[in-house]
Order: structure tokens, then sequence, then C-alpha cells
């Protein structure tokens, strides 16, 4: 049966083009705007508090900080900061959230008021601040402040593409249209690596969780693996795949992923899509690496919709995917196959998709799915895709079954054959 068509979570004034929700709060930060074209569409980071309502996942407007000129295209996020993708440049924030001292205080908007959550617009600057009702009635407020400002690509049509946390939070990598590849110490944006990874724009960056290697992805063709700035291999997806030219496939994006029961082990994702549309398209590929040896494991085709991005949830179990067409999937990590699969949930190109973590904020989301997938695209929605849990037997129920069967096989021959046993 053909999953149901996603729920509409939030619609922004203006299209967004990215999404991350914080690992330990029920958050979710998504960005864009229309840039610095004088179109009357703002740009702004919007903050969403997320909660169970009615045994269904809802999302309310906590807050709006206003970017100004500036359409944020990238985003990562560690812990309560934001590196933010704007232009040429790369914006450090930090955000706090902030109960209210006594139960029933209002914000000049009256968000004390009681009554069902509503969605609230409205920009806040740097210092403002916008709230959402609690469940009893106290509005909680977001203060966004800005740290630093950096630029981060140099060529004539600079645009910041990707940006990365470590998983320690002490380092940034940022990557543009220059083909440079920069990593930054955090927090205090000293610069302590530059150099050209790829001729041409950098689509992705993948970080190592021990901060020695790096993953790129280029519009060139290639993708890369850094140990500081000396190469330590490039990647070649279709070496055992014959009838695929060089040049027909570029790589996409590219994830590390942890490896569910399997403690310290490690996985590289990437996606490769065709380099040039036809009237018939071919399938784009999915590829999943080992993690130290950086050999392929496995290659399946993920269908002949051009990906646009890719995310992996917290355990490596499931891999999230948004198409140039507006549809949505997710997949197995370990085999690769798909499991959920929406055509055109949005229409139009999806820019980003997260999943919802796997801490315990994250589980009480859940609301018994397995897993829960956010996507946003250019017609402005964020979207909801639900996973749902997958029902398996228990092994001695398996047992059981194979010995009943067996015992009813010899059964059927000795009916079939007498004197067969």
């Amino acid at each position: 049966m053909a999953p149901r068509r996603p729920a509409e979570l939030y619609r922004a004034p203006f299209p967004l083009y990215t999404v991350r929700l914080h690992p330990r709060r029920p958050l979710a930060i998504t960005a864009g705007g229309g840039g610095a074209a004088k179109t009357g569409i703002r740009n702004g980071v919007h903050f969403l508090q997320l909660e169970q309502i009615g045994g269904q996942l809802s999302a309310s407007l906590l807050h709006c900080h206003d970017t100004e000129t500036r359409a944020t295209m990238t985003m990562a996020l560690a812990g309560d900061v934001i590196a933010a993708g704007q232009d040429n440049s790369c914006h450090i924030l930090r955000f706090s959230l902030q109960e209210p001292e006594a139960p029933g205080a209002a914000g000049k908007d009256g968000s004390g008021d009681k009554g069902p959550r509503r969605r609230r617009g409205g920009g806040g600057g740097g210092g403002g601040g916008g709230g959402a009702q609690g469940a009893q009635g106290r509005a909680r407020e977001v203060r966004v402040e800005s740290l630093q400002r950096v630029r981060t690509d140099f060529s004539p049509d600079a645009l910041q593409k990707a940006v990365r946390f470590s998983a320690d939070g002490a380092l940034l990598a940022t990557g543009g249209a220059d083909g440079f590849l920069r990593l930054w110490e955090f927090p205090s944006m000293k610069k302590t690596l530059e150099f050209r990874a790829h001729d041409g724009e950098i689509e992705d960056i993948a970080l190592g969780p021990d901060n020695k290697q790096v993953v790129t992805a280029g519009r060139d063709f290639q993708c890369c693996v850094w140990q500081q700035d000396q190469l330590v291999t490039g990647l070649r997806w279709h070496e055992n795949l014959p009838g695929i030219p060089d040049k027909a496939y570029r790589y996409q994006a590219c994830r590390f992923g942890a490896v569910e029961g399997s403690a310290g082990a490690l996985r590289l994702y990437t996606v490769q899509v065709p380099h040039k549309r036809e009237r018939r398209p071919p399938p784009c590929y999915l590829t999943k690496w080992d993690g130290k040896s950086f050999l392929p494991l496995l290659t399946r085709p993920c269908g002949s919709e051009v990906v646009s991005c890719l995310s992996i949830s917290d355990s490596g179990t499931f891999l999230g995917l948004g198409t140039v067409t507006g549809s949505v999937a997710i997949h197995i990590a370990f085999s690769l196959q798909r499991l959920y699969y929406v055509k055109e949930a949005h229409g139009i190109v999806v820019t980003d998709v997260a999943f919802v973590p796997e801490s315990r904020p994250g589980r009480e989301l859940l609301g018994g799915h397995e897993a829960a997938l956010l996507s946003v695209a250019v017609d402005s929605r964020c979207k909801l895709h639900l996973l749902p849990t997958r029902r398996s037997l228990p092994v001695w129920l398996l047992l059981l079954l194979c010995a009943g069967l067996i015992v009813a096989t010899i059964l059927l021959l000795q009916l079939a054959f007498p004197g067969f046993l």
C-alpha cells in the first residue's frame, strides 16, 4: 500500500532551503528567503516548537529571526550554535530558549492568551524574541545573538554551498563555488586550512568522527578523501559496474553514518546523479562505502528522479532522499532498499531533508513510528514523512514455525508414500 500524502507541518512566508533539528530539544530550525532582490520576499531563520498533540506531530512558530537581505542557503547545527551560509559568507549565530519566570506571563503580542496554539509571523531582530504558548499558557522565548561572520567563498559567483560541524563541535568545514575547502577552529573561527579541493563547485562535505579525514563531493566528477590538504584517495563508485563512462555521473552528496549494532564502525554514503539530462533519464545511484578503507560495499539504483539532498538517521539505519522533482524517499542503509516513497510530495525541488533525532525528546515525538523525516522545498513548505514501525517475529516463534513446517512435510510424505519412514 502506498504511503499517505505527507502532512504539511509548517508553511513559511519565503522559499525554504534548509532544515535542522536540535538533538536534545523538540525544536526544528528552518531557513531561506528571497535573497537581495527587491521582490518583497523576506529572509529569515524560523524556530519551530515540535510536540505531539492528539497523537499527531505538530509544529508552532516560536521565533522569526530576520536576516535582512541575506537568504540562508545552507546550515549546520552544533548544540545551540548555528552556522548559516548566506551568499559568500558563513554567519555564526547563538540562540537560547528562555522560560518566563511567572506562570501566565504574556509577551507583547498576547502569546499568553489561553487556547490552541497558533502560528505567528513577524520578524525578530538579533536580540528580539518571539514566543509560543506552553502547556500552561506560558510563553517561551527565543533569543538570537550574532557572534561572527566570515567570508567563505571568493569566486565571481560567490556562494557557500556546504557547511558542516565536526562531531565534537570543535571544527567547522565550508565549501563553495570557488572549489576551496576551508577549515575553521570553533568558536574562534580561526582559519586553520585552505586549499583547492575541486575544479569547480563543492557540492557537499562530510567530516569523519575523529576530525582527521574530510570527504568532499564536487561538480568535477570527483569525490575525494583528504587528510589535512593531502589527498588520501579518490572514490570510484562505478569501477565494478561496466558500461558506465567516467564522466556520465557526478557526485551530489556524501555523508558518514553509524552502523547499527556495531559500535565504532562507520560507513560513508554517496549519491551519484547523471551529469546530463536526457529524454529518457538514466537512474541515480546510492553507494555504501567502508568508512576506513573507502572501498565500495554496495551500489544500488535509487530511481530516475535526480536526487537533490541526502540525510542519515542518528543510528545509521535509514537514508532520506529528496529530488529535484519534489519526491521524497527513505531507504534502509543496510541493503539500500527503498522503504518509503511519495512522488512529488512538494511538486518542486526538495532543498533539504532531516531526520527527527533518536534522542529521548526525539523518540517522544515519533509517536510509535520507527522514523520521521522532515523535508523542505522552494514551495515554502515543511512536510512530515512518517515511517511505520516494521513488524518482526520473535526468534522463538520463527524456530517454532520452522519445526512445524518440517513435521507437516514429513506427515504429508508419509501419507503420500506409505512406508516412507
